[in-house]
C-alpha cells in the first residue's frame, strides 16, 4: 500500500463527516437578522443630517497642483457606514421572537419603540420573550452576517439603491429571505 493512501482516506472521512454534521441555519432567524440590519441602517441613516458632508478621495496631488478629493454626504459615506455596522448588532436586543397570529409564522421583529415614535408600542401578546438567549441568537445571527457581508452591505447602502432589505437579504446574502407580498413562505414584507 502506498504510503500517501492512509492520509488521502482519512481527510476524505474527515471532510464527510464535518459535512454531515455541519448545523443548518436557522432561516428564519438568519433572515429576520438580515431584514433587521437593513432596518436599523436605513433609520440611522435617515436619522443623520444630509447636509452633513465629508471628504473622501485621495489625497495625492494632480500635475496641477490641486487634490483629488471630492465631498459626499456623510451618512452615505463608506466611513460612517462603518461606524454604523460596527454598531448596528447591538440594537438586536431591541427584537423579540413574533408569531403571526394568521400564518404561525415566526420571525424577530422590533417590539422597543424608538424615541421618535411617540411611544407607540406594539401588541405584546404575539411576541415570545425567552429571555437574553433570544436576543443574543439573533445578535449572533446579526454578528455572522455583518461579518461575512461587511463589503457588500457597505457598497449597497453606499449607493442608496432602493429596496436594500430585499437586495441584502434575497440575492446578496444567499439567505431565503421571501420579501414580497406574493411569496407563499413569506416571512416579512417590505414597507
Amino acid at each position: 500500500m502506498s504510503p500517501w493512501v492512509k492520509p488521502v482516506c482519512l481527510v476524505l472521512v474527515a471532510v464527510f463527516m464535518s459535512r454531515t454534521t455541519e448545523s443548518k441555519k436557522d432561516e428564519a432567524l438568519y433572515c429576520s437578522a438580515c431584514v433587521a440590519i437593513a432596518e436599523e441602517l436605513n433609520y440611522s441613516i435617515s436619522q443623520t443630517d444630509p447636509k452633513k458632508t465629508i471628504h473622501v478621495g485621495g489625497f495625492r496631488l494632480k500635475p496641477d497642483g490641486s487634490l483629488t478629493d471630492k465631498k459626499v454626504p456623510l451618512a452615505r459615506s463608506e466611513t460612517y457606514l462603518t461606524e454604523l455596522l460596527e454598531e448596528v448588532c447591538n440594537s438586536m436586543s431591541d427584537y423579540a421572537l413574533y408569531e403571526d397570529p394568521d400564518t404561525k409564522e415566526k420571525s424577530y421583529k422590533r417590539f422597543a419603540p424608538r424615541g421618535n415614535d411617540g411611544g407607540n408600542f406594539p401588541d405584546f401578546k404575539n411576541f415570545k420573550f425567552d429571555g437574553p438567549e433570544s436576543s443574543s441568537a439573533l445578535k449572533f445571527a446579526c454578528e455572522s452576517i455583518v461579518e461575512e457581508l461587511e463589503d457588500d452591505i457597505i457598497s449597497l447602502f453606499a449607493s442608496e439603491a432602493g429596496h436594500v432589505a430585499k437586495t441584502l437579504c434575497s440575492e446578496i446574502s444567499g439567505i431565503y429571505c421571501c420579501l414580497d407580498l406574493h411569496c407563499a413562505k413569506s416571512v416579512f414584507q417590505l414597507y
